[in-house]
C-alpha cells in the first residue's frame, strides 16, 4: 500500500476509516472527534428481519450486536487513532449506552488518559414511542488524552467565557439538530440518522484546539466536523465511507464561511505558557543583566543580575523571593508581580514567557 506523506488537510476521503488513518503519518493530527458505528453492521446498514432500518438509538440494537466483533473493530480503529495523535493531542468519543462503556474500556486498555465524560442533555429528545423505558435525553462524550503524561490543551478561559464567566460544567444542555441544519434526501427524510448539531462541535474545538491546528474525524458522516472546524480556522481531515454523506459534507463545507479572525482566537490557559526558568532569559538575553524590573505601581525596583537573581539593596534572590520579601507576604508569583517597561507600556514579566518559549 502506498503511503501517503503529505496531510490530506482540509480534504473528505471517501473509504474504510482504519484503511485511510493507516495511511496518515503518526503524530500528526491534534485532536480527533469520532462518531463511531454502533454495530459493525452499520457501516453498511443494519436492518431488522423485517428489513426496516435500525438507527443509532433503537433498542433493538442489542438482539443485532456481535459483541466481540464490534470490541475488535473498536480496538483497531482506536489504535490508528492513538498512532496518528500527536504526544499532546485529545480524542472526544460519543456514543449512547449501547457503545460508550465498551469504548471507554477500550481507550484504557490502549493507554488513553481519561480527562472528562461529558454529558449532552438534548433540549428537545425523541420521545420513546414503545413506552417501555426511559426517554433517551442524552449521550455521553468521554474526553481523553493519549496518555497519561500528556499536557493536553484546554482552553478554560473561552469555556468560561461562553459560559458567562462561570465555569463550563460536564453537562451541557443543547438541542438536537433540527430545521434548516438538518440534512434531507430527496424524500424529505433524514439523510444521517445521527447527525450531530454544529453547536456540539462548536464547544468541543473552542474548548480543546487552537486555530490552525488538526481535526480528525473518522467517521465523518455528514460533515459536521469539518464544517465546524472550516468556520473556526481550525484544519481537518474527514472520512466517511457512505459516497452520500461525503457528497452531502462536501456541499456544507463549500458553503461555509469562516469566522472573523478576532471570534475564534484562544487565549492560553496558565497551565499552557512554558515554565521556563527566569535564568534561561537572562542567557538569552530577554531580560539581559542590568534590566530594571518594578511592581506595577512603581513604588519598588530591582535589578536583573548576571546569575537570573534580583538585587534590591540588601535584598537578593529569586524573583518570587525578592516579591515576597518586599511585600512583607510568605509567598510570590514573581512572574506577575514583576513588570519591565517596553516602549513607555508596562507588561508583567510573564508576557515575555508566552513570546519567547
Amino acid at each position: 500500500m502506498e503511503i501517503v506523506r503529505e496531510l490530506p488537510l482540509d480534504q473528505i476521503l471517501l473509504g474504510d476509516s482504519i484503511h485511510m488513518m493507516r495511511m496518515l503519518p503518526p503524530a500528526s493530527v491534534h485532536c480527533v472527534f469520532a462518531d463511531p458505528p454502533y454495530n459493525l453492521q452499520l457501516r453498511g446498514e443494519l436492518r431488522r428481519p423485517d428489513d426496516s432500518l435500525v438507527d443509532g438509538v433503537d433498542e433493538d440494537w442489542d438482539r443485532f450486536t456481535d459483541y466481540a466483533a464490534y470490541d475488535a473493530f473498536t480496538r483497531e480503529w482506536l489504535t490508528e487513532v492513538r498512532r496518528v495523535l500527536r504526544k499532546d493531542g485529545t480524542i472526544w468519543v460519543i456514543g449512547s449506552y449501547h457503545n460508550i462503556f465498551r469504548i471507554g474500556a477500550i481507550l484504557q486498555d490502549l493507554g488513553f488518559w481519561i480527562l472528562n465524560d461529558v454529558i449532552w442533555r438534548k433540549a428537545n429528545p425523541m420521545p420513546n414511542f414503545r413506552g417501555r423505558r426511559f426517554t433517551n435525553a442524552h449521550e455521553t462524550m468521554i474526553w481523553a488524552a493519549r496518555g497519561q503524561d500528556s499536557r493536553h490543551r484546554f482552553n478554560y478561559q473561552a469555556m468560561k467565557a461562553l459560559n458567562d464567566d462561570v465555569q463550563m460544567r460536564s453537562d451541557w444542555f443543547l438541542p438536537l439538530c433540527t430545521g434548516a441544519e438538518r440534512l434531507r434526501n430527496q424524500h424529505g427524510l433524514k439523510l444521517h440518522p445521527t447527525q450531530k448539531p454544529e453547536s456540539l462541535l462548536h464547544r468541543v474545538m473552542l474548548a480543546s484546539t487552537s486555530p490552525g491546528e488538526i481535526i480528525l474525524d473518522p467517521f465523518l458522516g455528514s460533515g459536521t466536523t469539518a464544517v465546524v472546524a472550516k468556520r473556526l480556522h481550525r484544519h481537518f481531515i474527514g472520512i466517511e465511507r457512505h459516497p452520500a454523506y461525503v457528497e452531502a459534507a462536501l456541499g456544507r463545507v463549500l458553503a461555509a464561511e469562516r469566522a472573523p479572525d478576532e471570534g475564534v482566537a484562544t487565549k492560553p490557559s496558565r497551565r499552557d505558557i512554558p515554565l521556563v526558568p527566569f535564568g534561561s532569559m537572562v542567557e538569552r538575553g530577554t531580560l539581559p543583566a542590568g534590566t530594571i524590573l518594578t511592581d506595577r505601581q512603581r513604588k519598588v525596583r530591582a535589578t536583573v543580575a548576571a546569575d537570573g537573581t534580583l538585587v534590591c539593596g540588601d535584598i537578593r534572590g529569586s524573583i518570587h523571593q525578592v516579591g515576597a520579601k518586599l511585600q512583607n507576604a510568605p509567598s510570590c508569583n514573581g512572574w506577575t508581580f514583576w513588570y519591565f517597561d517596553r516602549d513607555g507600556a508596562m507588561l508583567p514579566i510573564d508576557q515575555l514567557r508566552i513570546e519567547n518559549p
